[in-house]
C-alpha cells in the first residue's frame, strides 16, 4: 500500500468511491428490474438469457451450466434453479452432456430470443437515459475504469477459483483413479 493510500483522506476517498459504485449499481439494477419484471423474468434470469444469446451469436450452440454461472454479472450459487425456472417458462432448454452425464448444456429457445428482442429497445433506451449526463467520451472512460476495478477483483477471484478447481480435479483423480476435467472459459 502506498504512503498516500494510508492517509485518512485517501482511505475516505476509496470508501466513498466504492459506496458511490454500489449505489449506482443498485439504482441501475432497479431500473433494469422495472423493465424486465413486467415481462415475467428477474434481472438474473435476464442476465442468463443474454449470456445464452451472446454465446449463440459467438458460435456456441450451448453452454455448460457452470459456464453460464461464471459469466453472470451477479454471482449466485443457484444457477441451476434459475435455469429450472427459465426452462419451465420455455425460454431455455437443457440437454445432458454426452461426455459427462452429470453436466448439462443450456441453450436459449426461440421464445427466449423473442423475449430478449422485445426487451432490447427499452433496455437500450433506459441505458441512454441513465447515462444522459455523461458524454460518449466520459461513458467510455467510466467503462474502462470500472473494467479495471472488475479485472483487479476478478483476477484475484479467478486465481482462487482456478486453484480450487485444480485441487478438486486432483482429489477426484485420487478418489476415482481416473482423470476428470472441466473447462471454464471467460469471455
Amino acid at each position: 500500500m502506498s504512503r498516500a493510500a494510508r492517509t485518512p483522506a485517501a482511505r475516505h476517498q476509496a470508501h466513498r468511491t466504492v459506496v458511490a459504485m454500489l449505489r449506482a449499481a443498485d439504482l441501475l439494477r432497479r431500473r433494469t428490474a422495472a423493465i424486465v419484471e413486467p415481462a415475467g423474468i428477474t434481472t438474473q434470469q435476464f442476465n442468463v438469457l443474454r449470456i445464452l444469446r451472446g454465446a449463440r451469436a459467438g458460435g456456441e450452440d450451448a453452454l455448460p451450466t457452470l459456464e453460464v454461472g461464471s459469466r453472470m454479472i451477479e454471482q449466485t450459487p443457484g444457477v441451476t434453479r434459475l435455469l429450472d425456472r427459465l426452462e419451465a417458462k420455455g425460454l431455455v432448454s437443457r440437454r445432458r452432456c454426452p461426455e459427462d452425464r452429470r453436466r448439462h448444456r443450456c441453450r436459449i429457445t426461440p421464445r427466449g430470443l423473442g423475449l430478449l428482442a422485445a426487451l432490447d429497445d427499452p433496455i437500450l433506451e433506459d441505458s441512454r437515459q441513465a447515462l444522459r449526463r455523461l458524454t460518449a467520451r466520459q461513458q467510455a472512460a467510466l467503462a474502462g475504469l470500472l473494467d479495471a476495478v472488475g479485472e483487479e477483483q476478478g483476477g484475484k477471484q479467478g486465481q482462487e477459483s482456478r486453484r480450487q478447481n485444480s485441487e478438486s480435479r486432483r482429489q477426484k483423480t485420487h478418489d476415482t483413479g481416473r482423470k476428470t476435467s472441466h473447462v471454464i472459459r471467460r469471455t
